[in-house]
């Protein structure tokens, strides 16, 4: 037990997984993938792999830690947010209560997720009985909206997301009622940076479909890296989430994460995260005490 437990969601991206699954294993006990067992999304859609990306796992996967994990995903009863938090909750299951359970998406690229797991580490005894000390750890999202002709538009303001619990009782998605612990670690998200193609098929079928703007779309169309500072409010849902845009001369990955380490604006002082985990065990502790 207290080992580094990683999910993943195989599904229609499952090509991104050749970028974020090596980001991940070295500093991972093991890792699993969540697979329909009719390959079918939140939504009903049915999607297909490539044997090609078997061959790629099997190939990559030279300390054995990788497994998938097949299940019926898809209820249509259910919306797609239910279908999206009811297949993260079996997936925690399967990675077994009692370890840190980390799931990642696709297209969530950690910038030092060995140093994401260094911070975990310190909160290893609320592992021992989690049922009674249920945390959820929170990083930071710098966000990918759009790749251009000569490199990438993001979201100029890092955003807080969920990636570990010690309990997955999810009520959305990932996220849980209960306290946040946060932590200073950034992860690249490519969100919306898609081709046109891909992103109206994963705006149709993820688990925010209900929730997309009618304008959303029209604007992603427009924008470029030559006229995004003249427009305001990105975000699918409610357009001023994501304010404004600013713009990296790459679209390699690598050099991506090093534009980011050395800008200042998208770091998160050791000050930001004493405060908010400080925020945090007060209203836990007023809480649990009513």
């Amino acid at each position: 037990m207290k080992k580094i437990h990683v999910g993943f969601l195989l599904s229609y991206d499952y090509e991104l997984l050749k970028k974020s699954i090596p980001l991940v294993y070295e500093a991972s006990d093991r890792i699993f993938l969540a697979r329909d067992m009719a390959c079918r999304t939140w939504k009903g859609s049915t999607f297909l792999i490539d044997a090609s990306f078997y061959d790629w796992l099997k190939n990559f996967d030279s300390q054995n830690k990788i497994e998938i994990f097949e299940g019926d995903f898809y209820r249509a009863d259910l919306t797609t947010m239910q279908n999206d938090t009811r297949e993260r909750t079996l997936l925690s299951e399967k990675m077994g209560i009692g370890n840190w359970l980390i799931q990642v998406d696709s297209d969530e690229y950690f910038v030092d997720f060995a140093g994401f797991v260094r911070q975990l580490r310190k909160y290893d005894n609320y592992l021992d009985h989690p049922e009674k000390n249920k945390i959820q750890i929170f990083a930071w999202w710098v966000i990918i909206y759009k790749y251009t002709a000569q490199g990438i538009l993001y979201v100029d303001k890092p955003m807080k997301a969920v990636f570990a619990t010690n309990f997955p009782n999810y009520i959305g998605a990932r996220r849980t009622h209960e306290r946040i612990v946060y932590v200073d670690s950034l992860v690249l998200h490519e969100s919306v940076a898609r081709s046109e193609e891909e992103l109206r098929y994963k705006l149709d079928n993820w688990s925010h479909n209900v929730d997309v703007n009618p304008t959303f779309l029209d604007k992603w169309l427009q924008v470029n890296e030559t006229n995004y500072k003249a427009f305001t409010g990105f975000y699918y849902a409610e357009p001023k989430r994501w304010k404004t845009l600013n713009y990296f001369p790459t679209q390699q990955l690598e050099d991506i994460k090093k534009y980011v380490e050395n800008n200042p604006k998208l770091q998160i002082s050791s000050w930001f995260i004493l405060f908010k985990n400080m925020e945090q065990w007060i209203k836990n502790f007023f809480t649990r005490s009513k």
